[in-house]
């Protein structure tokens, strides 16, 4: 009879190590069961923490502990990002995607600036963490019914949120060490709400044509947003309920008929109150 040799019995269980974690990271990153979708709600919290911190710098960014706790979160990020690649089936592709640019910005934020000062600007990238959030969603749908009731309104609140979180990042950055009316993070905030909301009190403005574009961009994009959500919040709701025929997802809370090809529907509903 012949025996495996002691160094090829190691080998075996190494790869048969490296095969169950590939199919644990996998199953947390892509499975459905509620302990997966635990851990993606702990990478938004992890990434909210990270936001956080951006927060934190722009009033304490010359604290001491500043420095280490940036390395401890560049590090966190780059395990996180080399864990998802591992499982990744289409690692190109993943490495081509905005997610992937997002993340190795956002280290670079994390690191550079700590020893390249003209490199401070790079913490805004910290902000693109927020666009994470979008993945959550999904979870989301599947987890609560009072999600799928309110989806739109719920979805055009992120959006919302989102652009607003990182205009005002980009507002304080730039014109930090520039505006005198941009000394903290609260401040560019009030401006981004001012000029979001058309309000305009005119005490706090932009400077240089950088400062006068996004201004812009405030007033063009930002706006529309906000009127979405407007209206999707005193528009009469939809219903998510896919038509038979014509595939159409969304109804009328009250529609018995199909308005795109006229089929009988059959939502279910707890009747009038």
């Amino acid at each position: 009879m012949i025996q495996d040799s002691p160094s090829s019995s190691r080998a075996g269980r190494r790869a048969a190590g490296g095969a169950t974690l590939h199919a644990r990271l996998r199953e947390l990153y892509f499975g459905g069961s509620a302990r997966a979708r635990r851990f993606r709600y702990g990478l938004i919290a992890f990434d909210l923490g990270t936001i956080a911190v951006f927060l934190l710098a722009s009033v304490a960014r010359e604290a001491w502990w500043m420095v280490p706790l940036d390395l401890a979160l560049a590090a966190a990020i780059l395990i996180e990002f080399a864990a998802r690649l591992y499982v990744e089936p289409n690692k190109r592709r993943h490495l081509r995607s905005l997610a992937t640019l997002a993340d190795l910005v956002v280290v670079a934020s994390l690191l550079l600036p700590s020893f390249v000062d003209n490199l401070g600007f790079l913490r805004v990238a910290r902000s693109l963490r927020v666009l994470r959030s979008y993945h959550l969603l999904r979870d989301l749908r599947a987890d609560s019914a009072w999600f799928r009731q309110h989806e739109t309104v719920i979805e055009r609140t992120v959006n919302l949120f989102v652009f607003i979180f990182v205009v005002t990042s980009i507002v304080y950055v730039t014109q930090n060490d520039i505006n005198p009316g941009i000394a903290t993070y609260i401040d560019a905030l009030y401006f981004t709400i001012t000029t979001l909301t058309t309000t305009g009190f005119g005490d706090i403005t932009l400077v240089g044509p950088g400062g006068r574009l996004i201004a812009v961009v405030i007033m063009v994009v930002g706006v529309s947003l906000f009127l979405r959500l407007l209206q999707a919040l005193f528009r009469p709701p939809k219903v998510r309920h896919e038509c038979p025929d014509c595939g159409l997802l969304a109804h009328d809370f009250d529609a018995v008929h199909c308005k795109h090809c006229g089929r009988v529907l059959h939502i279910e509903t707890e009747g009038a109150v």
